[in-house]
C-alpha cells in the first residue's frame, strides 16, 4: 500500500512529538508542516524534506495531503478540521477539538458527511496502564465515585505555554477533557448535571487558573476533578487517580517516585508507576499491578497515530469515539459555565 501524505499543522510540544511519530511509521510520509513562524523552527533530520508553510489554508491547497494533523492552538482545531475533512484529508486533532459544544458536533457531522476518519487526540486511550484502570474501575460496582486531579506548577518556558493555552481555556476544560472522558468510560450511565468553582490567583492571565468542577451521572455515580496551572500551585497531591464502588477500589498511586517527579514534567501526565487495588470484601489481599515499563509520552503519540492509520486502512467506525469526545467537552464546558454563573448545571 502507497504511503499516507500527512500535513502536521502546529509544532509546539505536541506538535513535534506527533509529527515525529509519523516518521516512525511505516504507513506515513510528512510531507508537509506548517506553523506560523516556520521560519524560525529548526527542523529534525527526519523532517527536513517536508515543505515548509506559514498559512494552513496554503499548505492544504498546495498539498492535497491524505491526513491532516491539527496541533494547534484550541481555537483552530475546529474551522482546521473542517477545511482538512472538506479538502478529502482524515483528521488527527488535539483536543479539546472546539471551543463550543456546536463547534465540535459540526466537526463530527463534517466527519460523517465526508466520510473521513477523524481521531481526537486522548492519549489516555493508548495507555495499557490507563486501559487497565478503567477496565477494573467497571468491576466495583454501581455507583461509582471519581477523584482526580492534575495540578502543575509551572515556570519559565512551561507557564509561557499554559499561558498560551489559556488565551482558549481554563485547566480545568484543557486538562479536564481528559479526565472527564475517563470517568465517562468507566461508567455508562448518563451525565446528568455539573457544578464547579474556579479562582484567578494571576493578574498574568485573564482566566482562572484553577478550577475544580464537580459531575452527577444518573445511575448515582458522582465524581470531581481540579486543575491548576502556574508557579505558584503546590506540588502536593498534584496527581490523584482514583475510584471506589461498592466492591472496592482502584488508584493510580507513584509511591516509589512521589517527590521525584515533577508536575510540569508532561511524562507525569501519563505515567502511573503502579495500580492499586482493593477489595471491599477482603477477599483477596490488596493487590500492587507493576506498572514501570509503561511507553512514555512520544510512545503514545506514536500509539495515537498507529489506530488512525488502522481505522483508515481497516474502516474502523469512530462514532463512539467521536461522540465520546463531544460529551467529555460537554462536561467541561458546562463546568466553565457553572463558575461564572454560580450555578448548577443541568446536561
Amino acid at each position: 500500500m502507497s504511503k499516507l501524505r500527512v500535513l502536521v499543522v502546529g509544532l509546539g510540544n505536541m506538535g513535534m512529538s506527533h509529527a515525529l511519530a509519523y516518521t516512525r511509521i511505516d504507513g506515513y510520509e510528512v510531507v508537509g508542516v506548517c506553523t506560523r513562524h516556520i521560519d524560525k523552527v529548526q527542523l529534525p533530520e527526519v523532517l527536513q524534506g517536508a515543505q515548509k508553510f506559514s498559512d494552513f489554508d496554503t499548505a492544504l491547497k498546495t498539498l492535497k495531503p491524505d491526513v491532516v494533523s491539527i496541533n494547534t492552538l484550541p481555537d483552530t482545531h475546529a474551522p482546521y478540521a473542517i477545511k482538512a475533512m472538506e479538502a478529502g484529508a482524515h483528521v488527527f486533532v488535539e483536543k479539546p477539538m472546539a471551543l463550543t459544544v456546536e463547534d465540535a458536533e459540526a466537526v463530527v457531522a463534517t466527519a460523517k458527511r465526508t466520510n473521513r476518519k477523524l481521531v481526537i487526540g486522548y492519549i489516555l486511550r493508548q495507555h495499557p496502564s490507563w486501559i487497565k484502570f478503567i477496565e477494573i474501575a467497571r468491576e466495583l460496582g454501581t455507583p461509582l465515585v471519581f477523584r482526580m486531579n492534575l495540578n502543575q506548577q509551572s515556570n519559565g518556558e512551561t507557564w509561557s505555554w499554559h499561558k498560551r493555552l489559556m488565551d482558549s481555556f481554563p485547566p480545568i476544560v484543557d486538562c479536564g477533557v481528559h479526565y472527564v472522558d475517563v470517568m465517562c468510560q468507566m461508567t455508562s450511565a448518563k451525565p446528568v448535571k455539573v457544578h464547579a468553582i474556579g479562582a484567578k490567583l494571576t493578574d498574568e492571565v485573564a482566566k482562572n487558573n484553577y478550577g475544580m468542577l464537580q459531575v452527577q451521572f444518573d445511575d448515582g455515580s458522582v465524581g470531581w476533578y481540579e486543575a491548576g496551572w502556574g508557579p505558584m500551585v503546590s506540588e502536593t497531591a498534584f496527581f490523584v487517580k482514583d475510584v471506589f464502588g461498592p466492591k472496592g477500589s482502584v488508584s493510580i498511586v507513584m509511591a516509589e517516585t512521589a517527590g521525584a517527579v515533577k508536575s510540569d514534567d508532561i511524562n507525569a501526565h501519563t505515567k502511573t508507576n503502579q495500580i492499586l487495588r482493593h477489595y471491599a470484601d477482603m477477599s483477596r489481599p490488596d493487590e500492587r499491578i507493576d506498572m514501570t515499563d509503561e511507553p512514555g509520552h512520544d510512545d503514545l503519540c506514536e500509539r495515537e497515530q498507529r489506530y488512525l492509520l488502522k481505522a483508515i486502512n481497516e474502516d474502523i467506525d469512530l462514532t463512539d469515539h467521536m461522540n465520546d469526545g463531544v460529551k467529555s467537552l460537554r462536561i467541561v464546558l458546562a463546568a466553565d459555565e457553572s463558575i461564572h454563573s454560580g450555578q448548577v448545571v443541568a446536561l
